[in-house]
């Protein structure tokens, strides 16, 4: 086949491609008239400068205002206090937790899953226990810390 022809219709094909990704953000990213009643009330804090975000962050903003429409009661108000709780952390403390959250996000299904289940037998354990533990772990040196996740595979490997 030519070339010429073949190099025409791959650019063909990624234009066709990029087109299909611009359009969710195009038809997310409308301007703050357009948007319903319901998504005008929960983003009235992004009112004054909608026109000026960038459009993935509209986008993301109208994502998010339909997760929360879904949500139940309960569900806002546990992250009503999760956003309160975010706000009050200093920026070296977000950025820090946007790191960790980027490197759990490379990790492979299997070690998300450990994590998971780590979080849940943890989780699982009486208030006092987990205080407990978490006084313990911020006592610990570096070093310390590693040997007692070592341990701690270890012993986990060692009953399966």
């Amino acid at each position: 086949m030519n070339w010429i022809l073949l190099a025409a219709r791959k650019g063909l094909s990624s234009l066709v491609v990029y087109g299909l990704l611009a359009i969710p953000f195009a038809a997310l990213a409308q301007p703050w008239d357009e948007l319903e009643a319901d998504q005008q009330r929960i983003l009235k804090p992004f009112e004054s400068r909608w026109s000026e975000l960038p459009e993935d962050k509209r986008a993301r903003l109208l994502r998010g205002a339909e997760r929360w429409q879904k949500m139940t009661p309960e569900q806002r108000s546990m992250m009503q206090e999760r956003f309160k709780r975010w706000q009050a952390l200093s920026p070296r403390q977000r950025d820090a937790i946007r790191l960790r959250f980027d490197k759990f996000q490379k990790l492979s299904p299997t070690q998300k899953a450990k994590i998971r289940n780590a979080f849940k037998r943890f989780k699982s354990l009486p208030p006092d226990k987990r205080k407990k533990l978490r006084q313990r772990w911020r006592k610990m040196t570096p070093e310390q810390r590693k040997r007692w996740l070592l341990y701690l595979r270890h012993r986990r490997d060692s009953n399966s």
